[in-house]
């Protein structure tokens, strides 16, 4: 089953730190693929924006060299390559002085109707010196709209600065915070499978539901991002952002509509719901780890330390905490959330657990697990829904714990756009629904920032962790101290 495409309208987007990480890896093969499509039109361009001193030859070189790193062969004609490369542009600009921008404002196609975004991919102590700039050298149009990359802010005062200094530039309605992981398919699929099945959403609460388990684990270590993970750690870089925003999908009230302030004043409301976690309180329901030399995919890997290059560090590279929600659809119900680095396997995913049947006339000869309602972001991106059947053949009533299994990539057979695909040309239609709104940003901080002043006063360090494991072992008793195990779905006789 093939996806509509529908083609926005022509836009000019400019992209700073057009030599970086991001737009390399993300952002140009993003723009591709919708180029491919037929998404963008003709006199679409694209304007990256760096300090190097490169011309639009040689940056039009780096992004093909991206391209091919980073899509497959069979991605991709040389035709459609060149067209892409086409529209691409390079200008030299520096952020915080006055070179290069008299030139990008006549690189800009003039005229108020046309569609302009200024894409900050760059770390946040640049945003508020290009705002000022992109408003005194008179860039700012009517239709014009500024993304910004996580992080913002380390904490709920700098956030607060970050956003200040852009909202005295920009309307609330041009600002597009972008968090990636709300443009997954699957995350996507959530809102349907809440509010579009009468199946789910009356059971979708306290009464039904035992608990919510949110894990977001990679195999990967620091990589080339040392130096700036070691001033975030896994709580700024992850659950401020990534597992907050899924908790808040997972735990919303219905949305009015799908109109963006409808769907992200409901997200405000769960973050203003979580129950407070104090100083005091932070080292026993927030675990945090560092991972050790280990082995991974059956390799021996460094320790973070190693990577890091330095003696010491006390940044975590793992956490596991455990929140909830005070009102009356989550009262009682914990939301268990865990990411971390070089765990022992890549996989994002959601599981509600329901509550075990009252009474069960099977047992003890057949035990019958709880339902569980999977739902895998990466890879393999879909849905399971666990449930008890009877195991076929004669014998007797045994019962078995297996999966409805819907893989999207079996169930649809079309490729499975990248999130940043679908967040990119949301920015172009100025469709604001799957972009953090600015309260929502320091509503997240102002949880976030307790623990992280309880962690900072504690002489307690990051709980040591082999590479290759699923964290230290005190994140395996924060939950099962509640009778509870984290799930692992290696196969269809999985116990819950």
């Amino acid at each position: 089953m093939a996806a509509r495409v529908i083609e926005v309208e022509p836009f000019d987007l400019v992209v700073f730190g057009g030599t970086g990480d991001l737009a390399a890896r993300k952002l140009m093969p993003a723009l591709f693929q919708r180029d491919l499509a037929g998404q963008i039109p003709a006199e679409a361009r694209i304007l990256a924006v760096s300090r190097r001193d490169l011309g639009d030859e040689a940056y039009r070189g780096l992004v093909q060299d991206a391209l091919r790193r980073h899509l497959k062969p069979s991605e991709y004609t040389p035709e459609a390559l060149a067209r892409f490369l086409a529209r691409i542009c390079y200008l030299a600009v520096d952020a915080e002085g006055e070179a290069g921008w008299s030139e990008l404002r006549e690189g800009l196609r003039p005229g108020a109707a046309r569609v302009r975004a200024f894409y900050l991919a760059v770390g946040p102590d640049l945003f508020a010196p290009i705002a000022e700039r992109i408003e005194r050298f008179g860039l700012i149009t009517p239709r014009t709209r500024v993304v910004l990359e996580k992080p913002i802010g380390k904490d709920g005062a700098s956030a607060r600065a970050v956003n200040e200094a852009i909202g005295r530039v920009f309307d609330e309605r041009q600002v597009f915070r972008i968090d990636h992981y709300l443009g997954k398919e699957t995350v996507q699929n959530l809102m349907a499978l809440r509010f579009a099945n009468a199946l789910f959403e009356p059971l979708w609460n306290a009464s039904h539901i035992d608990h919510v388990q949110i894990t977001v684990a990679e195999t990967l270590g620091v990589e080339g991002r040392a130096g700036y993970y070691d001033t975030a750690g896994a709580m700024r870089d992850m659950v401020q952002n990534h597992l907050l925003q899924l908790l808040c999908l997972v735990a919303m009230e219905p949305p009015t509509s799908l109109e963006a302030d409808a769907v992200r004043d409901e997200k405000l409301k769960v973050l203003k719901s979580l129950k407070p976690i104090g100083e005091q309180e932070a080292g026993s329901v927030c675990i945090r780890g560092q991972y050790r030399a280990g082995a991974s995919g059956g390799a021996a890997v460094p320790g973070y330390l190693d990577e890091l290059g330095r003696a010491d560090s006390t940044t975590e590279t793992f956490v596991a905490l455990k929140a909830e929600i005070a009102n009356w659809r989550w009262a009682g119900r914990p939301f268990y959330l865990r990411t971390g680095k070089r765990l022992a396997q890549r996989v994002s995913e959601i599981v509600v657990a329901f509550r075990p049947i009252p009474h069960s006339v099977f047992e003890p000869a057949s035990p019958v697990a709880p339902n569980r309602l999977v739902i895998r972001l990466q890879p393999d991106e879909g849905v399971k829904l666990w449930l008890m059947i009877k195991d076929p053949g004669p014998g007797g009533m045994r019962l078995r714990h297996v999966p409805l299994d819907m893989s999207f990539a079996e169930a649809f057979g079309a490729r499975n756009p990248d999130a940043y695909e679908r967040l990119l040309m949301d920015v172009v239609r100025g469709n604001q629904t799957l972009f953090m709104r600015r309260d929502e940003v320091e509503a997240a901080w102002a949880w976030i920032d307790p623990i992280l002043a309880g962690w900072k006063a504690s002489t307690e360090r990051p709980r040591p962790y082999a590479a290759g494991t699923w964290g230290p072992s005190s994140a395996v008793a924060l939950i099962e101290r509640d009778g509870r195990t984290w799930h692992e779905d290696s196969g269809p006789e999985d116990a819950p």
